[in-house]
């Protein structure tokens, strides 16, 4: 992966709860619209709110792009939209309607795109969670595949590290090698060569026994850190 993948753990922007976790991945973008993609919600007014809050507290642009389902994620000019913004940002909502929506689509095929040519795609909460390897489906509790987005990861967002057993039990019952809990306010960004940066600490579990481990240093991805490959 040349560019950046930004995780963030939740929180409501409009009470500035995402504010420093912005701040840090708007620096990695260069000039131009934000692109919105409000799947995982179905959402006209979340994206209106985000554009609001875009301006007026970064003076940055937002393009929404409306990808609300799969015949959305096949068009072209959409795929168009998500190459030529500055950074797409993955609205939050429930993490099936964004992967319903995307998974196997050439729109998802652009998000990697995006990744590997050294852009900036941003996902929060259940949209974070959506681009790991596997995700607990609302429906019924049953594991579903994800956008694959950060191979090798089931995520965890809205995290508290007290009360762990949820993140646990998704890695237990996954083929994921490595599980993240990004707490709320929280971020994850991962980068060229396997660099990460942290926004508060984020957590990384190895296997659903071991010890959760606090990331808060930009360090390698070798060694037993995230991998930040993309497919």
């Amino acid at each position: 992966m040349n560019g950046w993948l930004a995780l963030l753990g939740g929180g409501e922007f409009t009470f500035g709860e995402t504010e420093e976790a912005d701040r840090v991945w708007l620096e990695k973008c260069p000039a131009g619209p934000i692109g919105f993609l409000p799947a995982a919600s179905g959402s006209i007014d979340y994206g209106r709110h985000f554009t609001v809050y875009m301006k007026e507290a970064f003076e940055r642009e937002v393009e929404i792009i409306p990808v609300y389902r799969d015949r959305d994620a096949r068009r072209a000019k959409n795929c168009e939209r998500i190459r030529d913004c500055a950074a797409i940002y993955l609205g939050g909502g429930v993490a099936d309607h964004l992967i319903e929506a995307l998974a196997g689509s050439p729109a998802r095929e652009a998000l990697a795109a995006k990744l590997a040519s050294g852009g900036v795609v941003v996902a929060i909460a259940a949209a974070a969670q959506a681009c790991g390897v596997e995700v607990r489906s609302v429906a019924g509790g049953r594991m579903i595949a994800g956008l694959g987005l950060l191979p090798g990861a089931v995520i965890e967002t809205n995290f508290d590290p007290g009360h762990d057993r949820r993140l646990r039990k998704l890695l237990e019952g996954t083929a994921g090698a490595f599980g993240l809990g990004i707490p709320a306010g929280g971020a994850l960004l991962l980068g060229p060569a396997g660099t990460f940066e942290a926004v508060g600490t984020v957590f990384r579990l190895t296997g659903s026994e071991g010890d959760l481990e606090p990331l808060v240093d930009e360090t390698s991805a070798g060694g037993g850190e995230p991998d930040a490959s993309v497919d």
